[in-house]
């Protein structure tokens, strides 16, 4: 078989410039929230909260709404254009986040953001698919995740860097300056520019996706079966626990562990480091020798005891130890999940992806609510809700997976 390198890369550096994009705005959106309420005559606190929390949910709202749509274009009409169309739409919303004059300008922004950008990981993981067979596909969507986990690394990063002065020029136009909460966005949408270019000039459909592709998904209907549905509850389930964790440990850190920003960044580094890092490698090992469902078990086992045992001390290497015992499970499930998902239907595989980062997306909408629900119960009781989550899934869910390859 011959792996398109070139090709490979181009996907896996899109995916990687959409998450820097999702992950710039992290350590930046509260301030330049409350700037713009201001500039909007919005000055309680709670209102000003209360957009925030808004502004973070409506971009994977959209993401829900439109991925589905776009998996099925591509299907029929090829990954190259799609593609195309995620990261233009990528950039229009970097720039116009970067210029926001106003509340209303920034939720423009975000939601067209969600519209466009959310058809970037799944087609793109099916072009991966499509480049690839059963023996190298897990090892490629692996290198996926660890693009996903990079960009959430480097995003934060680059915001909070970014984001410690304005800008000043002078020209002979005049004066011009950029505010220090909109340098972030205006960098990332020039990378993705870049990207954007090298993908029209250089991305090329694979043989499989391109004129015989939409005759053939005319005549070849989805099914939808029992499996498939456990997968995309496995896929919710993992995004839910993910994002409820991410949400409530930094509240947790603050208010408990009286953690600094710089501890509860290294907590979020060390996860993701531990992600991008592990997935190739767990998703390198002879499935002769340990199966996908047997790392399926061990994931979701692990992820779950790391949880259960997450809030009993409060040292600061227990909980980064917790924290990478949560990563590992997370790396043994994620990449095995987009494979076990991708070898359903030949036909389909955009489809069926984008209907997986449509759950995805759900579990990044509830997460965050769900979690802080639960903690102004009990600032404990997420962490064993997300053990008990995980442990249900491992021992009712992911015995019965039996999934068939369907091939064209």
């Amino acid at each position: 078989m011959n792996l398109n390198n070139r090709n490979i890369a181009i996907i896996l550096f899109c995916i990687f410039v959409v998450m820097s994009g999702y992950g710039v705005l992290l350590p930046v959106l509260p301030y330049y929230t409350e700037r713009l309420a201001l500039k909007s005559g919005v000055v309680a606190d709670e209102d000003i909260n209360y957009h925030i929390g808004i502004l973070t949910s409506i971009y994977p709202f959209f993401q829900l709404l439109f991925a589905v749509v776009w998996g099925k274009l591509s299907d029929r009409f090829g990954r190259k254009i799609l593609i195309v169309m995620g990261m233009l739409g990528f950039v229009i919303m970097q720039f116009l986040t970067g210029l926001a004059t106003s509340l209303t300008m920034l939720y423009v922004a975000r939601i067209l953001g969600g519209i466009f950008s959310s058809s970037v990981i799944p087609v793109g993981n099916a072009f991966l698919s499509d480049l690839t067979d059963r023996t190298h596909r897990r090892k490629v969507l692996a290198w996926s995740g660890v693009a996903v986990s990079a960009g959430v690394i480097a995003g934060p990063m680059i915001g909070g860097f970014l984001a410690q002065t304005n800008l000043h020029f002078s020209t002979t136009f005049g004066h011009f300056l950029l505010d220090k909460f909109s340098v972030p966005f205006l960098v990332i949408a020039l990378l993705g520019i870049l990207i954007l270019l090298v993908t029209l000039a250089w991305l090329k459909n694979p043989e499989n996706n391109k004129s015989g592709t939409l005759l053939q998904a005319q005549k070849s209907k989805l099914k939808v079966g029992l499996g498939f549905m456990l997968l995309l509850s496995l896929s919710l389930v993992v995004q839910l626990a993910v994002t409820l964790f991410e949400t409530v440990f930094s509240v947790y850190a603050k208010d408990i562990l009286t953690f600094g920003t710089s501890q509860i960044g290294l907590g979020f580094m060390l996860c993701g480091l531990i992600m991008a890092v592990l997935q190739p490698v767990f998703a390198s090992l002879d499935e002769k020798k340990v199966s996908i469902k047997a790392q399926l078990l061990f994931g979701f086992g692990i992820a779950s005891i790391s949880m259960f045992v997450f809030s009993l001390w409060n040292s600061d290497m227990y909980v980064y130890s917790t924290i990478v015992a949560f990563a590992i499970g997370g790396a043994m499930v994620t990449p095995n999940l987009i494979a076990m998902v991708s070898f359903i239907d030949q036909d389909h595989t955009g489809t069926n992806l984008s209907l997986q980062t449509s759950m995805n997306s759900i579990g990044q909408v509830a997460g965050p609510v769900l979690g802080m629900w639960l903690y102004t119960m009990d600032k404990t009781w997420p962490f064993p809700f997300i053990g008990v989550v995980l442990l249900l899934v491992a021992v009712m869910v992911v015995p019965k997976l039996n999934y068939k390859i369907k091939r064209a």
